[in-house]
């Protein structure tokens, strides 16, 4: 039987694969889809919330960014007269691609537990989640 890091590992990568083949049908690079899918119930977050949730460094987070905002997905701007950060907000084309990201991502997960009792994943969810929780070291 495998480790559990590796099926981790490889479980994540077969999951990503996927989900950035379509993705890149509708132009998206690598990290795009899920700052996409957290802007979705997030919107005019800061940049350090994003890239928190995301799990992408600060950096990388601006740069994933400056394409967005250049491909006309996002924009960002000052909030409450606070011009010291800056907020994201999806533009109307970003919403329109992130509406086809969720189809995306719902495939991705039907296709994963496909044949899966609900009280299963129920349980896999759960266990995921005890499993961040322990690595981020987050009791």
């Amino acid at each position: 039987m495998e480790t559990l890091h590796y099926l981790l590992m490889k479980s994540h990568s077969v999951m990503q694969r996927k989900i950035y083949s379509e993705a890149q049908k509708l132009g998206l690079t690598s990290g795009q889809p899920k700052i996409l899918d957290y802007l979705y119930e997030h919107e005019g977050s800061d940049q350090k919330t994003i890239a928190g949730y995301c799990e992408i460094e600060p950096a990388t987070l601006g740069s994933i960014l400056l394409r967005m905002e250049q491909k006309g997905l996002i924009e960002r701007r000052q909030k409450n007269g606070n011009r010291r950060s800056l907020y994201v907000y999806l533009t109307d084309s970003g919403k329109e691609i992130c509406e086809k990201m969720h189809d995306i991502f719902s495939q991705a997960d039907k296709q994963a537990v496909s044949g899966i009792s609900p009280e299963k994943i129920q349980e896999v969810k759960n266990i995921l989640t005890e499993i961040c929780r322990n690595l981020d070291g987050k009791d």
